[in-house]
């Protein structure tokens, strides 16, 4: 998955808040939250956006190591590229509809 990241990636730090800067910033981010809780995300909907964005509604469930639920809910992750590498990604609520 690195692979498809820009070097210089912006990605949110939807866990911890704030922003991630770099390839080695988001391997990092990830080790320290698939040591605390189990993440899933699967796409529901895709869209390209008016700008060239795409946008893709996923169910996100969160739990616990010990299996647990923490958090289920749709969010959007939204991607900017630049060729074929993606240069930032965003999390935001999805609008109803």
């Amino acid at each position: 998955m690195l692979a498809a990241l820009a070097d210089d990636v912006r990605w949110p730090n939807a866990w911890e808040g704030g922003w991630l800067s770099g390839r080695d910033e988001v391997r990092a981010y990830w080790r320290r939250q698939w040591q605390e809780i189990d993440p899933t995300v699967e796409p529901v909907n895709f869209d390209v956006l008016g700008d060239g964005r795409v946008a893709v509604r996923v169910r996100q469930t969160v739990k616990a190591l010990d299996g647990a639920p923490l958090d289920e809910r749709e969010v959007l992750h939204i991607y900017r590229f630049h060729g074929d590498v993606v240069v930032e990604m965003e999390v935001e609520q999805p609008t109803s509809g």
